[in-house]
């Protein structure tokens, strides 16, 4: 199989793993307990309630979520391509499918466990969609798009503003203590999903200082798989030449580096990070 066509399925499976989770949320907690907790389906929530007073049941969560879309889906088309826009309406057509055909149930009684319940499963949602650079639209698209002008500020904490803004109006109609507890679904959301796109990036960077340096970095190579930088350090107490390696590996490769360097020099200097992103060829794949 082709890279292409793996990078495609990983696309389709994460977006529908992601919407499912969102959806779970959604009719299992946020609509039967009336937790606005932001985003297009925050609000849809509110208008539902509202409408509901005019007739039965109010205007639907799942066609609120794709009327509101239209719009951003133009601006989103200018800004980030057609390969971009393409995901993300599957993405949010497939969140309107499962809130659709997944059944509005009431399955706590207390605020609480309702907001742990919503909050993982919306945060683990919005984290995997976003992981295959794409969104579900609403306020998670208008967060990419703000993204593309504020790039020092992370998606979840732009949609953690903006979905804050529309508590509030959920407070207006649902109470004041309905909100605070939406509030901190909010705040579990963007965590979760922060640390989501966080944790698929991680791994441990290692500087090595040995006298035997190119015997570390063939067998690293060969053994490990990874490859290594060599730089040029002088000690400045001994001031002795030495070549320094810099490797980045995974948190389950690191082990075996270690173990690698203490075998060849069972003196060697080895400091060892953790990093949190690492883009490029063995990790993960800059993607545009």
């Amino acid at each position: 199989m082709r890279k292409q066509d793996i990078g495609l399925w990983k696309d389709i499976f994460y977006i529908l793993a992601g919407t499912f989770l969102m959806a779970l949320g959604i009719n299992l907690a946020f609509d039967p307990m009336g937790l606005v907790c932001g985003g297009v389906t925050g609000l849809a929530i509110v208008i539902k309630h509202v409408t509901g007073m005019l007739w039965e049941g109010g205007f639907p969560v799942w066609l609120t979520n794709l009327l509101f879309n239209g719009p951003l889906f133009l601006m989103a088309l200018v800004k980030k391509g057609r390969k971009y826009i393409v995901k993300t309406m599957f993405a949010t057509v497939m969140l309107s499918v499962w809130i659709l055909i997944l059944p509005i149930y009431q399955m706590f009684d207390d605020y609480v466990p309702a907001m742990l319940f919503g909050g993982v499963m919306s945060g683990a949602g919005i984290g995997l969609v976003l992981a295959r650079m794409a969104t579900t639209g609403g306020t998670d698209l208008l967060s990419a798009l703000i993204h593309e002008k504020m790039k020092h500020v992370s998606i979840p904490q732009l949609l953690a503003v903006i979905d804050g803004t529309i508590v509030v109006l959920g407070a207006l109609v649902f109470g004041v203590d309905n909100a605070m507890y939406a509030v901190c679904v909010v705040y579990l959301c963007s965590k979760i999903s922060d640390g989501i796109l966080q944790g698929v990036k991680f791994a441990k960077m290692a500087h090595i200082i040995s006298d035997k340096a190119e015997e570390i970095a063939e067998v690293v190579l060969k053994d490990v798989d990874r490859g290594a930088t060599g730089v040029n350090v002088q000690g400045m107490y001994s001031r002795e030449e030495k070549k320094m390696l810099i490797c980045v590996v995974t948190k389950k490769e690191i082990v075996q580096l270690i173990d690698i360097v203490h075998k060849i020099d069972p003196s060697a200097f080895v400091i060892v990070n953790d990093v949190r992103e690492v883009m490029g060829e063995g990790f993960i794949e800059i993607r545009q």
